[in-house]
């Protein structure tokens, strides 16, 4: 009862920002360049970030932030747990365009601010077209300074479990030659799917090292982000890794040969 009533007050104090920022903050925001406009916007992320800490006894733990670069814009990819990552991802370099789903621009209010912040919005039911859009728009966003955020699972996924990542990140950063910045973390445990259950605790967020992709093949590029991630996201994590398939597999083969060699 006592968590559920300090999610309802974080989210009180959630909703009233959004309205601030998007009647006030957005209209000036739109008569200033791309930096500017975002800092100004962003506003709202960073008051969020505080807002949770204050109700619902959330703080984050960053690790590896010196592997964020100061001096050139980068292809971000990470797991998706939850909304905090989009929240606070946006925050970790300036201007940030998100891929994310078209359905959010629609939202009053929080779909004002964040079209101002000139994402890439998809249409999750047509992949073929969304894959295309996200090298298109990417590759414009990357040429005109932007950093581009995207999750590779494409949707949520519930800690304790792996999505299907997705090559959109990679092949973007690999047709451009821009540098992908990785980054995993536990969100999901803490901004649980359930909107009244937010667990006090600790994110933790890790930065990995910049993986370059100048001349290199897009499915090498892939795989080295994709067990990236998910080794980060199993350490970082405080339920038991993940086990794929293979391993499932393998282990259920040495279970029964060890069972047939103890027979007599």
């Amino acid at each position: 009862m006592i968590t559920a009533v300090r999610a309802l007050i974080f989210y009180l104090g959630y909703i009233l920002a959004m309205v601030v920022v998007s009647c006030v903050l957005t209209p000036i925001a739109l008569l200033l360049p791309a930096g500017p406009r975002s800092w100004l916007i962003l506003r709202y992320n960073w008051f969020t970030l505080f807002w949770l800490k204050v109700t619902c006894g959330i703080r984050y733990d960053i690790q590896g932030i010196e592997h964020i670069p100061t001096d050139r814009n980068v292809v971000i990819l990470s797991n998706h747990q939850s909304e905090w990552e989009t929240i606070y991802l946006q925050l970790v370099t300036r201007p940030m365009s998100t891929v994310l789903k078209q359905e959010l621009l629609k939202i009053p209010f929080f779909g004002w601010g964040l079209k101002a912040l000139n994402p890439i919005p998809l249409d999750r039911s047509k992949p073929a077209a969304a894959m295309k859009q996200v090298l298109k728009e990417g590759q414009k966003r990357l040429t005109d300074g932007y950093s581009v955020l995207i999750f590779p699972e494409g949707t949520r996924t519930e800690p304790g479990t792996r999505g299907n990542h997705k090559k959109g990140g990679a092949m973007l950063a690999t047709k451009k030659g821009t540098a992908i910045l990785p980054v995993a973390h536990n969100a999901g445990e803490h901004w649980t799917s359930s909107a009244l259950v937010k667990k006090p605790g600790t994110i933790r967020v890790r930065f990995g090292n910049l993986i370059e992709t100048e001349g290199r093949n897009v499915n090498d590029v892939h795989a080295e982000v994709t067990e990236w991630l998910e080794t980060q996201v199993d350490q970082l994590s405080s339920l038991p890794p993940v086990r794929t398939a293979t391993e499932t597999t393998e282990s259920s083969s040495d279970d029964t040969a060890e069972n047939k060699h103890a027979q007599p």
